[in-house]
């Protein structure tokens, strides 16, 4: 750990902070508490985003209470690489987080013997050393972190992360009830699979939806984006559900309330692709003072910049390698110019494909144009609407705005204008009014490129090794060091960036709760300590374990 973060959270373990600013010193009780409330596969299907298909009165109501942004996208347009992009501040293809769970073949496909998911390489993103998982600096000010229940960082979760993460985690869990808290609740109905079959009560008549340009007029099609509604009204009661614990608890007026999802709708043409149907977001921002009540903010917001503006909101130090940029609090930077986004592998699915959008226009960069947009996915083949797609494709039976289920091959630069154009179905990269714009698109791509050293251009394999070098082989983070002395415990370990968990009691046990060490602390007699180190991307350290002289 370096000297500068050192110093820091020793001042913030203590319960005063020095602003990067040189500002005054601030007692930790004054600091608001955060809840994120999240969800899965979902664009802005909601009432106070102008879709009132199916009602969403909870939802609506906090929206009212909140800034409503209207620009939040996600790096990707599917969940693994952009929950590591959220809990890192950092691009998952400067890490090696870019295709779809690395660090597992997708579970529901487990007895499939096909050779083509067999061969799917498992491995860990792996930040540069001292990259933490943003929660870790919440937890040395002294918050209470608590995720309920969904990680998927595309490395293994470090103990280091959270005070709990379970299905049982809340905030209501923490034994000082005045400890400040940082809670995330992870609702899964909205999930792609949650269509594979009617999960929810009907309520949306199929008849009543409205199809994008890029969907053919039929039943099936209807009938899986009226299911995928009918999950959103289950979403409705979760977010309610949550709100009024806040009240009972009494801590509403001292909370900060995210809402957000993790990327656009779980359905064909949206998950997984980077046009704004794949990664434009809901999020809502409600202050515990109502500042900016039912405000809407055009301002361009990206899943890199969550965990820069939560530390900002609570006046925390914002690492240098976050590579997001803060929208709210004291670090706010200036409004971006443009957000960035990527598809890269999905299961066996090859691909390379980046895009940069400002306010209006959507540029896209296709580094595999050899390849059709329908690669080999058999997870979302699961779907009905994918399987009538894939039939009407053989067919022969989609229009001309359809042109992206049926291409077998790509155009190497697409340029579509969201505003007379929402779906993007209309390539004007070939437009000579349009060259200025697709330039400038073209050279804020490259320089983004080179800035965050995309790894995406690497076949896995040489990945392997540039992430673990030399061979590729995973490196295990070292075996911490306990020492005990006048009555004070300090540990250390010398793996570069390792992070330390530590437990202590007369005996530990395994249910016993895991600290995260920051400065060297008191110790009685007979007191057993047990330590374990962490590096982000290498296997965890072995424990170590020391006991103070009776």
């Amino acid at each position: 750990m370096n000297s500068r973060w050192s110093t820091a959270l020793v001042l913030i373990a203590g319960g005063l902070f020095v602003s990067p600013a040189g500002g005054r010193l601030f007692a930790q009780t004054e600091r608001p508490n955060i809840l994120w409330i999240t969800t899965e596969d979902m664009s802005p299907r909601l009432g106070c985003y102008g879709d009132f298909t199916v009602p969403t009165p909870h939802i609506d109501a906090l929206a009212k209470q909140s800034i409503r942004y209207t620009r939040a996208f996600g790096v990707y347009g599917t969940c693994s690489p952009n929950r590591h992009a959220i809990i890192t501040g950092m691009y998952p293809n400067s890490t090696g987080g870019m295709a779809q769970r690395v660090t597992k073949r997708t579970s529901a496909l487990s007895k499939i013997t096909d050779p083509k998911l067999l061969a799917i390489p498992v491995y860990e993103a792996t930040p540069p050393a001292g990259v933490k998982c943003f929660s870790e600096y919440l937890r040395a000010a002294g918050y209470y972190c608590t995720n309920n229940v969904k990680t998927d960082y595309q490395f293994a979760a470090p103990i280091t992360a959270w005070d709990e993460s379970s299905e049982r985690a809340h905030w209501r869990n923490r034994p000082d009830k005045s400890r400040p808290f940082f809670a995330v609740f992870n609702y899964f109905g909205t999930h792609e699979s949650q269509i594979f079959q009617q999960t929810s009560p009907v309520i949306v008549d199929p008849q009543a939806v409205d199809l994008p340009p890029y969907y053919p007029d039929v039943s099936v099609v209807r009938r899986d984006v009226a299911r995928h509604y009918d999950n959103i009204a289950r979403l409705d009661q979760f977010v309610s559900e949550r709100l009024a614990e806040l009240d009972e608890d009494g801590v509403a007026d001292n909370t900060i309330v995210f809402f957000f999802s993790d990327h656009g709708d779980g359905l064909p043409r949206m998950k997984r692709w980077v046009y704004d149907s794949g990664i434009r977001v809901p999020l809502l921002v409600r202050f515990p003072d109502r500042r900016g009540a039912g405000a809407t903010n055009g301002e361009l917001v990206s899943f890199v910049d969550l965990a820069p503006t939560v530390l900002s909101l609570l006046k925390l130090p914002i690492p240098k390698y976050m590579q997001g940029q803060a929208f709210l609090g004291p670090g706010r930077s200036r409004p971006r110019k443009y957000i960035f986004a990527c598809r890269d592998r999905m299961d066996p699915a090859p691909e390379t494909i980046r895009a940069v959008r400002d306010h209006r226009f959507k540029y896209v960069r296709n580094y595999r144009p050899d390849l059709p947009y329908i690669g080999y996915i058999p997870y979302r083949d699961q779907q009905e609407i994918m399987q009538e797609m894939h039939r009407l494709i053989a067919a022969k039976k989609l229009g001309p705005d359809q042109w992206q289920f049926t291409a077998t091959t790509k155009p190497l630069e697409e340029l579509y204008d969201t505003k007379t154009d929402p779906h993007e179905i209309r390539n004007l990269a070939s437009d000579p009014r349009h060259f200025r714009k697709l330039a400038e698109l073209r050279s804020a791509h490259l320089e983004w490129t080179e800035r965050v050293n995309d790894l995406g251009h690497l076949a896995e394999e040489e990945l392997l090794k540039r992430l673990w070098p030399p061979d590729g082989t995973q490196p295990t983070t070292a075996e911490p060091a306990i020492e005990i002395a006048g009555g004070r415990a300090t540990i250390r370990c010398e793996t570069a960036g390792a992070s330390i968990a530590f437990r202590v009691g007369a005996r530990i046990d395994e249910a016993a709760s895991w600290r995260l060490y920051v400065k060297p602390f008191a110790v009685g007699g007979g007191t057993e300590i047990q330590a374990q180190a962490v590096r982000l991307g290498w296997k965890k350290s072995p424990l170590r374990t020391a006991r103070s002289q009776d």
